[in-house]
């Protein structure tokens, strides 16, 4: 498997070659707390998966990331909207760079199971740490939401097993509700999915995909979600 460190710190770009394949997924928060006019905190934003579309709704919104080079195209696409209602800053999750009370909406995507894979001796600590600052950050009445993966290349959940104390962790510790949804990459060839899926998820389920001629590589994802 590729080391997703690196590829952040150095290949930020082509990563979000890849990402750029999903759908918006916009609509799925704003089913779960209205957008307009909040002000909101992307953490682990990357290259903005999320940033530029809540953005123009938004009434602010912070893109908190580890890596400057993901946050740079980030910066990049939000000024080449002609948005300008953002800031971007390098940050950890155990420690944000945001005062009390500040935030209405905080939503992180495929990012906070870095610290809480199972794999990670502190991973439960680490969960304490992150929905502690987002409680005190969050005003009260506000929303955090988390979307991870639950199955890269399964057509149904399937969640990877260093995960799943997280998962559970969330619902029955920390009391989030949850569902999952699709969110496939759609490549524009067979080619591209092979380059892009080995590039990110390693070998075995990029041979599988250059064996299969897949175009659209399914993508499982979980949403939970909290209202303070």
């Amino acid at each position: 498997m590729p080391e997703h460190n690196e590829i952040y710190a150095s290949q930020a770009h082509k990563y979000h070659q890849l990402i750029a394949k999903q759908p918006d997924l916009t609509a799925y928060i704003n089913e779960i707390r209205p957008i307009s006019g909040l002000d909101i905190v992307d953490l682990g934003a990357g290259t903005g998966r999320f940033t530029t579309g809540l953005a123009v709704e938004a009434s602010s919104i912070a893109a908190l990331d580890a890596s400057e080079a993901m946050l740079q195209i980030n910066a990049n696409r939000l000024g080449e909207a002609g948005l300008t209602n953002w800031r971007t800053q390098a940050a950890d999750h155990r420690s944000l760079p945001l005062g009390d009370n500040t935030a209405d909406l905080i939503i992180s995507g495929w990012s906070i199971c870095y610290l809480c894979s199972t794999d990670n001796p502190d991973w439960e600590l680490n969960i304490r740490q992150i929905l502690g600052e987002a409680r005190r950050v969050l005003r009260d009445g506000g929303t955090m939401i988390i979307m991870e993966t639950l199955g890269t290349g399964h057509e149904t959940p399937c969640a990877p097993d260093f995960l799943t104390g997280y998962y559970e962790a969330l619902v029955n510790e920390h009391g989030f509700s949850h569902r999952w949804i699709r969110a496939d990459y759609e490549f524009e060839d067979a080619g591209q999915a092979e380059e892009l899926t080995r590039f990110f998820f390693g070998d075995e389920l990029a041979d599988h995909v250059a064996q299969q001629h897949i175009t659209k590589l399914p993508e499982c994802a979980g949403i939970w979600w909290l209202h303070l």
